[in-house]
């Protein structure tokens, strides 16, 4: 028991003391266990009491939730009726909005369908139109042609000019204001003679414009080529303005200038842009180169000339109508004197009739009231005297009283009435 058993840091234990230790670690250890299981049982009394705490709370917790899913069950049923309302008025209002848009579509399909159908039928209109537009296109492109091979011949061309000429001649001034084809003194013809107010001598218009060479200028395929045709044209115009200045310029009987159409606004424009030259010859020739245009507007200027002239031949005539018209004046005024003399006669008739009727008005009065004595009636013309007293009643209050006594009969005042009334008035 003392032997030594083992050696740690310079100290020797024995057998002995390492039993006492190991008596004393075990009775440590069970010690320790027996606190340990004091511990442990308070702890499992305490964790028993925690999950006494917890089951409670967890059942007052699940009655929670079990209340609340009950309200939950029951907010949930509400809602469930009211997303049912709510569902059926959806319904309802789709419903409706769908037959509303329903309605819509069928009236708008309907509106649609008449403008496409009115849409269509203007369209077919107007492809009748481009059909007759087309038609008309080309009747005008054989007119066209026709107008071509017109142009193309000179005596054709210069019937075409003469007719045009005409047409505004005749369009512009009265009939017997001008002559086709007049004869003149040195036995030539122009195409027209406009016969101009107070006896001067006529105007005279040429419609035979040269277009040869002027088609040939148009013509013309190089530069050289439409050289000579210019100056071929230009001396067919000279030529034919002296033709006119000495054929148609007559002292005393045509007018000092001459009118020479052109039948083409574009040629007219075209000769004064390029040819200024030849229409300053002209001009000094005293003929005037003109178009239609230029035609229409000297026409209405001769026009104006013709009217103003006819105005001063008939001045004479107007101062007489003017005459006469002051003359029925002077009369409507005393025809008014006399109409006014009228009326105030008849103010004064008037007034005489309401004198009368006032008297009358006045008789009527007394007729009422019974007013009368025994006065012999007054002369017409002067005022009625006062009325006398009312006379005594008998005792019955039946009947008026005379002075004598008598009964005044209602026939002999109305007799009476009569009588004075008609003296009265």
């Amino acid at each position: 028991m003392d032997s030594p058993l083992f050696t740690i840091a310079n100290t020797t234990f024995t057998l002995g003391e390492a039993l006492i230790g190991a008596g004393a670690l075990l009775a440590l250890v069970f010690v320790v266990l027996v606190i340990a299981l004091f511990r442990l049982a308070g702890a499992r009394k305490a964790s028993e009491k925690q999950a006494i705490v917890r089951s409670e709370a967890l059942e007052t917790a699940l009655s929670d939730v079990m209340r609340a899913q009950a309200e939950m069950g029951g907010r949930m049923q509400t809602m469930a009726e009211i997303f049912g309302d709510r569902q059926s008025d959806m319904g309802r209002a789709l419903g409706e909005r769908l037959d509303g848009l329903g309605h819509r579509l069928g009236r708008s399909m309907a509106d649609t369908t008449k403008t496409t159908s009115d849409t269509l039928r203007q369209l077919h209109e107007r492809m009748a139109l481009i059909d007759r537009a087309q038609k008309t296109i080309s009747e005008l492109t054989g007119q066209v042609h026709d107008l071509r091979q017109i142009l193309s011949d000179k005596q054709t061309r210069g019937v075409f000019g003469q007719g045009r000429m005409e047409a505004i001649i005749r369009d512009g001034l009265p009939a017997g204001t001008y002559e086709f084809q007049a004869t003149l003194s040195n036995n030539t013809r122009p195409d027209c003679m406009v016969q101009m107010p107070n006896a001067a001598p006529g105007l005279i218009i040429d419609a035979k414009f040269p277009l040869e060479a002027y088609k040939k200028v148009k013509e013309a395929a190089g530069e050289q080529e439409a050289h000579q045709a210019s100056q071929q044209f230009k001396r067919d115009i000279a030529k034919h303005v002296l033709d006119i200045r000495d054929r148609y310029l007559l002292p005393g009987e045509t007018q000092d200038t001459a009118f020479m159409f052109v039948p083409s606004e574009s040629i007219f424009a075209e000769l004064h842009e390029f040819h200024e030259d030849v229409v300053q010859k002209a001009h000094r020739a005293r003929v005037v180169i003109v178009s239609p245009a230029l035609l229409m507007l000297s026409i209405q200027v001769v026009q104006a000339l013709l009217k103003d002239a006819r105005m001063r031949e008939e001045a004479h005539v107007i101062q007489a109508e003017v005459g006469k018209l002051m003359a029925d004046v002077n009369r409507l005024g005393e025809r008014v004197i006399n109409l006014q003399k009228h009326f105030a006669q008849a103010n004064r008739d008037v007034e005489q009739i309401l004198v009368s009727t006032d008297k009358i008005s006045k008789r009527g009065s007394r007729i009422e009231n019974l007013e009368f004595d025994d006065r012999p009636p007054e002369p017409a013309g002067t005022e009625p005297a006062a009325a006398p007293q009312t006379p005594p009643v008998n005792p019955q209050g039946t009947r008026p009283l005379d002075r004598a006594g008598g009964i005044v009969s209602l026939h002999a005042v109305a007799s009476d009435s009569d009588t004075n009334t008609g003296e009265s008035a």
